[in-house]
C-alpha cells in the first residue's frame, strides 16, 4: 500500500500544501519535518460503505450558522424558549481538597448550547479544551494534520472506527485476549481477526513481526491493529516503551493503522517515567504522523454516565467517522459535553491532573487490597501479574485439565457458571475475551468497587471451589 508520504527538512524547496509540519518553526536551528499523507491513502483505507456514505445535507452546512449577519432557514431547530429547563446546577468536589465543594450553574448561552442540536464532531469549547490536554499529555499541537472528534464514549468511537475502516474479509490485528466489547463489532463487520499474543509487558512485538513477515503475498495486509496499551482490559498489562516502539516500527513497515484505545491512560500508578503513547511516539521519531488513531475517555475520570470519549487522529479519518455520527445519532449529547466542559474549565489542566493522580492512587490501593486477598487464599491455586494501571487482574486458575483441553488447562467458564456462582462469587470467564470463545483457565477480576471484606470473602469462596475441583480430580493442593 502506497503511503503517499513525503518528507523534507526545513529550507528545502518542496510543496508542503496539506503537509504536517513538525519542529519549532520559531527557531530556525530546530529542523522541521514535513509529512504528507494523501487523501488518496486514507480513502484506500476506508470501507466501501464509508466511501459511499454521503455527508449530511444539513450538517455539512451547519458551521456557516455562526457567521455574523447570516439569516439561516437551514435546520428545524426547536425554539430554545420552549424548553422547560432554565438552568442546570451541581456541586463540584475540589481536586486538591475533597472537603471543599463549589456550586456550578449552567445558564444563558451555555445552557442554550447544551439543549440544542450541535455539530457532529462535538462542541467547539470542549474540543478546544481537549486540544490543550492532548498537547500537555502527548506533545501534539493543533495544525499538525490531526484534529479531535467527540463521541458517546470509547465504545461508540470503536464501533464507528471499525465501521469506517473495515470491509467483510479485511484483516484486523487484535490483542489476544482482546477487550470483549470489540468482538461483536468485528463479527458484525465480518472482518478477519488475527490474534497477536500478549504477556505482562503488553502486546508481543515479536509475535506480531512473525505474523507480518509470514503474511501470504496474495493476501492484502491488515488495515489496522487494535490495542489497549495502558491497563489493558482484560489483562491489566501496560505495554512497555520498547514494545510500543517496536510495534510502531512494524506499523510503518507494513503500513497499518494503530487504533490506540486508551481509556485507562490516566489511571496509571506504576513507576515513572511512564511509557509514552503511540500518539506521542509517532510524532517524536520524526518519520511522519498519521498512522495512529487515538481514543480517550472521560468515563474513568469524570463519569461513565456522561458517555464522552474523544478521538484524535488524521483529519481524513475523523471526517469519515463524523459522517457515521451524522447518519446515526447525529451528535454526542450536548448536555454531557457542556457539563464536562464546565468541570474541566473550572479545574484547568492542573486541576484535572491533580484529580487523576488522586484516583490513580485510589485504584492502586484497590489493587493492593485485592492482591492481599488473592495471596492469602489463592497462593498455589492461581497465578497472575500485578497491574500498574487500570482496574483489572487477569488470573489463571490452576484447575485440573478439562477433557477437551488442547493445552492441558482447565475450564474457567464452567467453574464460574456453576460452582462459583452457586457459592456466591462471580468473575468474568476468560473465554469472553477470545473471538472464538475458546476454552481457557483465565478469569478477569475487576477490583474497582470492592470493599476489603468483599475482596477477602470473594477470594476465599473462589479458592474453595478451585480446591474442590482439584480434589475431585485427584490433583494435589498446596
Amino acid at each position: 500500500m502506497n503511503l503517499g508520504i513525503e518528507t523534507t527538512t526545513q529550507g528545502e524547496e518542496k510543496d508542503t500544501k496539506g503537509a504536517l509540519i513538525l519542529g519549532d518553526q520559531k527557531n530556525p536551528a530546530t529542523p522541521a519535518i514535513f509529512s504528507h499523507f494523501t487523501n488518496e491513502f486514507y480513502a484506500s483505507l476506508l470501507s466501501e460503505s464509508s466511501n459511499s456514505l454521503p455527508p449530511s445535507a444539513i450538517r455539512s452546512l451547519m458551521h456557516h450558522r455562526d457567521r455574523p449577519g447570516l439569516i439561516s432557514f437551514l435546520a428545524g431547530d426547536p425554539a430554545p424558549s420552549t424548553f422547560p429547563i432554565t438552568s442546570l446546577s451541581f456541586t463540584l468536589r475540589s481536586p486538591t481538597d475533597p472537603s471543599t465543594e463549589t456550586p456550578i450553574t449552567i445558564k444563558g448561552e451555555d445552557l442554550e448550547t447544551s439543549l440544542k442540536y450541535t455539530a457532529s464532531r462535538g462542541i467547539n469549547s470542549l474540543i478546544d479544551w481537549l486540544y490543550g490536554i492532548q498537547e500537555h499529555s502527548h506533545g501534539r499541537k493543533r495544525g499538525e494534520g490531526w484534529r479531535i472528534s467527540i463521541g458517546a464514549g470509547c465504545q461508540d468511537l470503536i464501533y464507528k472506527a471499525f465501521s469506517t475502516l473495515l470491509n467483510p474479509g479485511d484483516s484486523v490485528l487484535i490483542e489476544a485476549p482482546v477487550y470483549t466489547g470489540v468482538i461483536p463489532i468485528l463479527q458484525w463487520t465480518k472482518a478477519d481477526s488475527i490474534e497477536v499474543e500478549t504477556d505482562g509487558n503488553g502486546i508481543s512485538a515479536s509475535h506480531l513481526k512473525s505474523i507480518l513477515d509470514k503474511w501470504p503475498a496474495e493476501k492484502p495486509l491488515p488495515k489496522l491493529l487494535f490495542t489497549v496499551p495502558y491497563g489493558c482490559n482484560p489483562t491489566g498489562a501496560t505495554a512497555s516503551l520498547q514494545r510500543r516502539l517496536e510495534v510502531l516500527a512494524l506499523a510503518r513497515k507494513y503500513n497499518f493503522l494503530i487504533l490506540e484505545d486508551d481509556p485507562y491512560f490516566y489511571l496509571y500508578y506504576g513507576p515513572e517515567p511512564r511509557p509514552a503513547s503511540y500518539f506521542h511516539l509517532e510524532a517524536a521519531d520524526g518519520r511522519g504522523v498519521g498512522l495512529v488513531l487515538r481514543l480517550d475517555s472521560l468515563s474513568k475520570v469524570l463519569s461513565s454516565g456522561l458517555r464522552i470519549g474523544f478521538a484524535s487522529g488524521p483529519e481524513a479519518l475523523l471526517d469519515a467517522l463524523d459522517k457515521h455520527t451524522s447518519s446515526s445519532n447525529l451528535q454526542p449529547a450536548s448536555v454531557s459535553q457542556v457539563i464536562a466542559h464546565s468541570v474541566l474549565s473550572h479545574w484547568g489542566i492542573d486541576g484535572l491532573l491533580t484529580h487523576t493522580a488522586t484516583i490513580s492512587l485510589f485504584y492502586k490501593s484497590k489493587r493492593d487490597m485485592i492482591e492481599v486477598a488473592m495471596k492469602k487464599h489463592l497462593s498455589g491455586l492461581a497465578v497472575w501479574n500485578s497491574p500498574v494501571s487500570g482496574m483489572f487482574i487477569w488470573m489463571k486458575l490452576l484447575l485440573p485439565p478439562a477433557p477437551s483441553s488442547i493445552d492441558g488447562d482447565g475450564d474457567s467458564n464452567h467453574l464460574i457458571q456453576t460452582k462459583a456462582l452457586e457459592r456466591g462469587v462471580l468473575a468474568l470467564p476468560g473465554s469472553a475475551f477470545f473471538p472464538n470463545g475458546r476454552m481457557t483457565a483465565y478469569v478477569r477480576v475487576a477490583f474497582s468497587v470492592l470493599t476489603e471484606e468483599q475482596a477477602d470473602v470473594g477470594m476465599r469462596r473462589l479458592a474453595e471451589v478451585v480446591r474442590e475441583e482439584r480434589d475431585a480430580a485427584g490433583v494435589a493442593t498446596p
